[in-house]
């Protein structure tokens, strides 16, 4: 497999006194699920964000398919995000204002992307996450796992290279779990990288790779 997304050399703090990641080196690979895995403060979701290019860094480089990133101006970065990236997100993180269709299309409004080819897409997606509610339907009509699916549509309708995923089965029953996750798989195997931050083992050890962080781990941790 090709490295898609590097970690290199990463260091971060949250203020000056500690860091909460040193060191930290690490390769994601094109076609591939990696989890980051662990308990509460072990500093999972920190990485996913830096990776995400969401947090700065203290030092250290983020790079994609060869380049520097973490270096660009902040609306480079932005461009990035939204043409190259998608993310889900554990509590779904819908806009209540927007319908289910409008949700999933979220991404299209910044990048300039083809509402019609797109929509299509959606649709696509919908059906294979089993979401059957009408796509008119407002956030607030639906189920937490309903929610979730829609988050996953929304997050692959670009094809996205990069998935970054925090905990998004934490709060799944088994069903929508499964599905959430075998669309994750779908995914990685057309080539995309997949990263996602998860503290059940059975998650993780659906992955190519998984990382387990232990809590005060600044650095690199073990890989299974």
């Amino acid at each position: 497999m090709t490295s898609r997304l590097s970690a290199r050399a990463i260091t971060f703090g949250y203020d000056s006194s500690r860091a909460v990641v040193e060191g930290w080196n690490d390769e994601f690979e094109a076609g591939s699920m990696t989890a980051l895995s662990g308990p509460s403060g072990s500093g999972k979701s920190t990485r996913l964000y830096l990776l995400a290019l969401m947090l700065a860094l203290k030092g250290g480089r983020i790079v994609l398919d060869g380049e520097r990133v973490d270096n660009l101006s902040d609306a480079a970065r932005a461009r990035l995000r939204a043409s190259r990236f998608g993310f889900v997100f554990q509590d779904a993180a819908l806009d209540p204002t927007r319908t289910v269709l409008d949700n999933v299309l979220e991404s299209a409004l910044y990048c300039g992307a083809d509402r019609r080819s797109w929509t299509r897409r959606a649709m696509t997606l919908l059906d294979e996450m089993d979401v059957t509610v009408p796509i008119s339907r407002r956030p607030g009509q639906l189920s937490g796992g309903q929610a979730q699916r829609i988050a996953v549509c929304r997050a692959l309708v670009g094809a996205p290279d990069v998935v970054f995923a925090d905990e998004p089965t934490g709060n799944l029953d088994p069903t929508s779990a499964s599905a959430v996750l075998r669309t994750l798989r779908r995914h990685a195997d057309a080539g995309a990288c997949i990263v996602l931050v998860t503290h059940d083992p059975h998650v993780a050890d659906l992955c190519d790779r998984r990382r387990d962080l232990v809590q005060g781990d600044v650095g690199s941790g073990d890989m299974a």
